[in-house]
């Protein structure tokens, strides 16, 4: 099967999984991981920007996309000619049911069991009794942080955390004055590469939050990713 990822994080599973490289015959700029892998891959655009004729040119059996990464009309362009899964994960239960989806279609249905209990045992350690208020950035200028319905606020839950903006929808706009509500600040390495002078910016608005640059993969990176997650899960709580 010639298989094209539009996702990152999906790029890694479907190798995760145990497909080759000609299997996988097209990915996005994006996808980085696993980096000696998918340098061997042809690239077809950015998630956002698909090299249409770039694609067809591969003949794929199977495209897999995304539907808050990738942009509707070109997906729906992929699916008059092509067999097109479209992916939507919100949940850790999305997250599951993905894996084993995909685990089945291809033929690695034992590969696929093993990392989502290894997803489960990431988030299998004692959690903090009080939960922690967390304004999660994702972006400067604007500011941006994650409402409630996104699968960023899921995980925070799943990690013990409370989200601060959680009765807000997607990626709201904020300002530093409404992150002064919040236990902790955590900046994202993504998609804003936030630093650790942005940390000084923001500490003089909130002088009394801990503010910590946190991995944006951890948090983002739905699919086989968060099953090589958990020591990660487990200092970061430790350390809060």
């Amino acid at each position: 099967m010639r298989v094209i990822s539009l996702v990152p994080s999906i790029t890694e599973t479907l190798f995760d999984l145990g497909l080759t490289t000609d299997e996988i015959v097209g990915r996005t700029k994006f996808c980085i991981h696993p980096k000696e892998l998918v340098d061997n891959v042809e690239i077809i655009g950015g998630t956002k920007n698909l090299n249409i004729e770039k694609i067809k040119s591969l003949k794929p059996d199977l495209i897999i996309a995304n539907k808050e990464e990738n942009i509707k009309e070109q997906v729906e362009e992929l699916m008059i000619d092509y067999k097109v899964l479209l992916t939507n994960i919100e949940t850790l239960e999305d997250n599951y049911y993905l894996i084993k989806q995909l685990g089945n279609l291809l033929g690695k249905e034992d590969r696929a069991q093993l990392f989502n209990l290894k997803t489960y045992e990431a988030f299998d350690f004692p959690k903090a009794e009080k939960r922690l208020k967390v304004a999660y950035l994702i972006w400067k200028n604007p500011y941006m942080t994650v409402g409630g319905d996104t699968f960023i606020s899921r995980i925070l839950e799943e990690l013990g955390f409370e989200n601060l903006f959680k009765n807000e929808k997607r990626y709201p706009e904020i300002q530093l004055e409404d992150l002064k509500e919040a236990d902790l600040i955590f900046l994202s390495s993504e998609p804003f590469p936030f630093k650790e002078k942005h940390i000084e910016e923001i500490q003089e608005v909130c002088k009394n939050q801990k503010i910590k640059i946190v991995d944006g993969e951890a948090f983002s990176w739905y699919g086989t990713h968060l099953a090589k997650c958990g020591e990660y899960y487990r200092v970061l709580s430790e350390d809060l």
